[in-house]
């Protein structure tokens, strides 16, 4: 094959004294034309395959794009319970794209209807998937209260439909998220051409054994809906060059995941509507302009702006005007939404967010990006050399109250912590588990050595939580072990996450988005919910945004 080369231009600059200088710049005749090599990209004859006329990143389904910027995170007005931790510190988010409502009833029965045709609980060795991932609807019970309706019907009567989750724990939210990441990149391929249109309802209804995992499709496509994708592909496999799409393609969409505490507030302040240097500064109070709860403007002059306790007693108010429309949750999009288009960032439920609590936001080693909670894992590789597919295996975690919940799905990546061939003289981290650096290691404290544990004197435990065990026999019999020593000073461990905005259960001083409180995150309550976030690859801003000089992109 003949290759096709650049063609240069060249431009000469007469200089004073008689001498002439070549300049020669050189420009590309067609995008699909390498600036390093002079080679054609995605020549039909084979090389090179990249997708040049990617443009952004589109909004996947349910989302709202929220543009990063630097803010003041943490509180700086009330704080009446002087738990002193929300200490204002200077911060910058990246881009990203926030879930305009929280997830509905109905969007997490989707979740559960899917898992319920691709691993029937009938099977024995499905039994704990479906079971695993059900809500638990006991959380609106109470001793001294009749809530037997809520128990009942709230998650499946379609009159709750698009009111918002609860009962789901944080590993049921991040499951959820990892879910919803491969259902979308399935639409996304079919669209493209990559999947055949049939593809996911196959898999969905049982006629195709397997289902379809995004990273597997990645590291090996071969190996989605049980290798039998060779019959569910789209368009595309007519081009031998394309017969399956990969990050270059541009196809695949980032994971949905839960946001981090720093998106989360910073999404729910959205200063871009109000740029005043207070708001600015951390000084906003609510994710609307003004310290009031009610409305100011003249249409709606008084009404309720958010979903919350007002008073001892006193859930939605007195009947009629004025009252703010719900007793329990309400239905998504009840409200105004703030500037960037999100709803319910302050009332109705409160919401998980990906971070493990601990009191004090370090800055000091972080103000972009801020998030605690990273575990670096990796791909395990097999003997053969490519990554390791989980086949017919489930791998379940067992929580602390006893219940089993599938953390890895037949047909995913088997992953494992990342060792010393990724640690070795690296000086951004050192270790696959990363929750406890500078809060609970060796380099937190000049006093470390006072913090010790009975049970594993080379290990210091900052924050002396209580350690209730659980176990499981042979034949899969439970055998708890609670733990009822009185030295315990702290509740806070690893395992306990942010949870942030006020629900219908609170009063208005939980409304600021800067409140942070926390709770284990195997624990699920009636007014915790979720909603979900993706990461923006690419520009900052979106294209019609974009700036050159000051001058508006073309």
């Amino acid at each position: 094959m003949k290759n096709k080369f650049i063609k240069v231009v060249l431009s000469c600059t007469v200089i004073a004294g008689g001498l002439t200088v070549t300049s020669c710049s050189k420009s590309t005749s067609s995008k699909n034309v390498s600036r390093a090599t002079g080679w054609n990209i995605n020549a039909k004859e084979g090389g090179f395959q990249y997708n040049t006329d990617f443009k952004e990143q589109e909004t996947a389904p349910g989302l709202v794009f929220v543009e990063g910027g630097t803010f003041t995170k943490g509180k700086v007005q009330d704080d009446v319970m002087h738990d002193w931790n929300n200490t204002p510190t200077s911060q910058h988010v990246q881009s990203f794209y926030m879930d305009e409502t929280e997830v509905t009833n109905v969007m997490y029965l989707e979740y559960l209807d899917y898992l319920k045709s691709v691993y029937p609980p009938e099977n024995p060795k499905y039994a704990n998937i479906y079971k695993g991932a059900l809500p638990d609807t006991l959380v609106w019970r109470n001793r001294l209260g009749f809530n037997e309706t809520m128990t009942n019907n709230y998650l499946r009567h379609p009159a709750y439909a698009e009111y918002p989750v609860v009962g789901v724990n944080w590993i049921q939210a991040t499951q959820f998220a990892k879910w919803r990441t491969d259902r979308v990149n399935e639409v996304m391929l079919e669209r493209e051409g990559y999947l055949s249109k049939d593809a996911k309802y196959q898999a969905a209804s049982g006629e195709v054994a397997g289902t379809f995992s995004t990273e597997a499709y990645l590291n090996r496509p071969e190996s989605v809906y049980n290798g039998q994708i060779d019959s569910l592909q789209g368009k595309m496999k007519k081009d031998s060059t394309s017969t399956f799409a990969k990050r270059s393609s541009g196809v695949i969409m980032p994971e949905y995941r839960l946001p981090t505490e720093t998106e989360w507030e910073y999404a729910a302040q959205a200063q871009v509507g109000s740029r005043e240097y207070n708001n600015y500064r951390g000084r906003k109070k609510y994710p609307w302009d003004g310290d009031y709860t009610r409305n100011g403007q003249r249409v709606g002059r008084g009404d309720q702006l958010a979903n919350f306790k007002q008073g001892k007693g006193d859930y939605g108010g007195i009947a009629g005007w004025s009252d703010d429309g719900a007793d329990i949750t309400a239905e998504v999009m009840s409200y105004k939404p703030n500037d960037l288009g999100l709803y319910d960032m302050a009332g109705n439920v409160s919401e998980w967010v990906a971070d493990v609590y601990r009191p004090i936001v370090d800055d000091e080693v972080s103000d972009f990006n801020y998030f605690r909670g990273n575990i670096y894992m990796k791909s395990a590789i097999g003997e053969d050399g490519k990554v390791n597919i989980l086949r017919d295996s489930i791998v379940y975690d067992t929580l602390p109250n006893g219940k089993l919940v599938a953390v890895n799905l037949p047909g995913e990546i088997k992953m494992v912590p990342v060792d010393e061939d990724e640690t070795y003289l690296r000086t951004n981290f050192s270790t696959s588990d990363n929750i406890g650096y500078r809060d609970g290691d060796a380099g937190s404290s000049r006093f470390y050595n006072r913090f010790s544990d009975e049970e594993d004197s080379d290990k210091a435990k900052m924050y002396n939580s209580p350690k209730h065990r659980i176990d499981r026999d042979s034949i899969g019999n439970i055998t708890r072990q609670y733990d009822e020593s009185n030295s315990r000073t702290s509740l806070i461990n690893d395992e306990v996450r942010v949870y942030k905005g006020g629900s219908w259960r609170d009063r208005a001083y939980w409304l600021d988005p800067a409140q942070r409180r926390y709770l284990p995150q195997y624990m699920a309550t009636d007014d915790i919910g979720f909603r979900c976030a993706m990461s923006r690859v690419g520009s900052k801003s979106k294209t019609k945004n974009k700036t050159v000089r000051g001058k508006k992109a073309k």
